[in-house]
Order: structure tokens, then C-alpha cells, then sequence
């Protein structure tokens, strides 16, 4: 943190000299070398820090002041899904690597579970303990009988009979008090933090678990699961707004075309209508035509008919006119002198 806020302060002009400040350049939010995950909403490198997956330091700027002016930047709406988008990039392959340590924790248990586990303290050894006990006992009161009959030689050969059962003994105990310690340890179940891939133990103390799940790797990787949770949903409900408005486009596009073509037909029975009409008149005037041109024909036809009727009367008249006596001249002889 030290070494990036020096060098923010050398990029922000703090600190410098005055030549320094002359060739310094002030830096903005949406710069290169600014953090478009912290302006966003976090940086995956400041969640793990000093922990098993610790992804080191992160190589940007970090600042509040930047933060707060990306904030209130008018250009803020247009930025934002492009940094959803890289973020989310980033937290995907980190739950990628995650994932493939959560695989190999449960192939892990799975082995674990696999191993067979050593039989119970069987009532044999017990048994054994009890008979060795009471041999040591037997002999102990027979060197003691021994030694006040002074019979010191027999006393020493029993003595030896019972240091040789007194190792025995203490091999014995040393192997049940083994199968206690055992047993306890192979009881305990390990378990697998979903969340963050950690090997847990299974029951375990209520504190334990307090504190694995208040620590930074747990916290850290649920932040990143619940962002790229956010951000999927979010843009599975875009899709749907998406899909609902190109639906109600093609409603809409769907009733104009049905009232235009109720409007095209209506035209086509006007025009239908008004051709009909034009046949119609059509058809009148034309019958109307012939009417007048019968009517034309009959009176040219009784025209002619009179005029053949009149020439023929005049003709008659004509005929007769010529086989009357005093119409006709007489004809001079040739040989006649007159």
C-alpha cells in the first residue's frame, strides 16, 4: 500500500518539486493506471491478502477520491458495463482455479473415507491385563512367604518370574493406551468448505468455524461468487427485457400490418365498387348507342326504302309516259322526200 500511494502521489503531483510539477500530468478515473475494479465495486487482490491464495499486490491505482469522482462522473452509466464485464472476466478464472482445488479436496476425503479403519480396543487385552495382574500378585505373596521362611535362592528366581511379567504388563498397557489415542484421531471426519475450497474438520468446535468463516479467504471468494451471481442474473434479465420489447415490436409491426391491410381492402371494395359503377354506366351508354344506332339504322333503312319506292313510282310514270301515242314521233323514211 505504501509503495501505491507513492506512486500515486507522483502521478497526483504531491510532493514534487517545482520542476517536477511543470512536466506532471494529473491523473483521472478513467485513466490507464487506475483500478477499474476498485472504481467498480472491489479488487480481487486486496481480498486475500496475506492468506493461502494471496494474488499479490495489485499494479494500479487505488484511490478514493478517484473512486468518488467515477462516481459522479455524467460518463459513469457508459463505463460501468465495461468494467462489469472485465471483472467478471477476472473473477470467472479465479473460480476456475477454485473449483479444480474444491475437486481435488473432495477426491481427497473421498480416499480418507476409503482407508479402513483399525479395530476397536478388543476385551482380549483387557483380559490379558487382568490375568497378568493377578499372576504378580500370586507371586509377589509367594516371595513374600519365601523370604520369611528364608528361603532367599526360591525368593530370587520368583522375583525374576515377576519383573518378566511386570514388562509384559507394561508392553500391554503402553498398546491399550496406543489404541486409545488411535481411535479418536481416526474418528475425525474432514470437511469441505464449498465456499472456498478449505479442508475443515467435521464438527468441529464452534469457535473454529466462527473464525474460518470471518477470515479473509472465505469472505473473499463468497464476494466474488455473489458478483459473478449479480452479474449473470443481471444479464439473463437484460436478455428477457431484451426478448419482451422485440416481442411487443413484432405485436405492434403485426397490427399495423393488419390495419393497413383492413385499410387495403376497404380501398379494394371502394375501387371494386366504383369500377362496377363505371361498368355499369359503361354498359348503359353502350346499350344506349345501339338503341340509337338501331334507331338511326331503321330510319336510314326507311329512308332508302321510300327513295327505292319513289324512284320506282317515278320510273313507272316514265315508262307509261313513253308508250303513249302522242308522245311518240313518227319516224321519217329515208326514201321519203320529207
Amino acid at each position: 500500500m505504501e509503495a501505491q500511494r507513492a506512486l500515486l502521489d507522483k502521478l497526483m503531483g504531491r510532493n514534487l518539486t517545482e520542476e517536477e510539477r511543470r512536466g506532471h500530468r494529473e491523473i483521472s478515473w478513467d485513466d490507464k493506471e487506475v483500478c477499474g475494479f476498485y472504481m467498480l465495486k472491489f479488487c480481487p487482490h486486496d481480498l486475500f491478502v496475506n492468506t493461502r491464495s494471496d494474488l499479490g499486490p495489485c499494479h494500479k491505482i487505488h484511490d478514493s477520491k478517484l473512486k468518488q469522482s467515477f462516481e459522479t462522473s455524467p460518463r459513469h452509466d457508459s463505463y460501468v458495463p465495461r468494467f462489469e464485464a472485465e471483472l467478471a472476466h477476472f473473477c470467472e478464472k479465479l473460480i476456475m482455479d477454485l473449483d479444480r482445488r474444491v475437486r481435488r479436496g473432495r477426491e481427497r476425503i473421498a480416499q480418507e473415507e476409503e482407508v479402513p479403519q483399525p479395530p476397536p480396543v478388543t476385551v482380549e487385552k483387557s483380559e490379558q491385563l487382568s490375568v497378568l495382574e493377578e499372576k504378580i500378585k500370586n507371586l509377589l505373596e509367594s516371595v513374600e512367604a519365601l523370604g520369611e521362611a528364608g528361603k532367599v535362592d526360591e525368593a530370587e528366581a520368583l522375583m525374576r518370574k515377576v519383573d518378566l511379567l511386570n514388562i509384559e504388563k507394561t508392553a500391554l498397557i503402553l498398546q491399550l493406551q496406543n489404541d486409545k489415542l488411535v481411535m479418536p484421531a481416526q474418528e475425525k471426519k474432514m470437511a469441505l468448505c464449498e465456499t472456498c475450497g478449505s479442508l475443515l474438520i467435521a464438527n468441529d468446535a464452534v469457535e473454529r468455524t466462527q473464525s474460518h468463516v470471518t477470515g479473509k479467504q472465505h469472505i473473499g471468494y463468497g464476494m466474488v461468487r455473489d458478483f459473478i451471481s449479480e452479474y449473470k442474473e443481471s444479464k439473463e434479465k437484460a436478455r428477457e427485457k431484451e426478448a419482451e420489447e422485440r416481442k411487443k415490436q413484432r405485436e405492434k409491426e403485426v397490427e399495423g400490418s393488419y390495419r393497413n391491410g383492413s385499410a387495403d381492402v376497404d380501398r379494394s371494395h371502394d375501387r371494386l365498387d366504383s369500377k362496377m359503377s363505371r361498368d355499369r354506366n359503361y354498359r348503359g351508354n353502350r346499350d344506349m348507342g345501339r338503341e340509337s344506332d338501331r334507331r338511326y339504322n331503321n330510319n336510314n333503312n326507311s329512308y332508302r326504302n321510300g327513295g327505292d319506292r319513289n324512284r320506282d313510282r317515278y320510273r313507272g310514270r316514265n315508262r307509261s309516259r313513253s308508250r303513249s301515242p302522242a308522245s311518240h314521233v313518227q319516224k321519217r323514211s329515208p326514201r321519203s322526200p320529207y
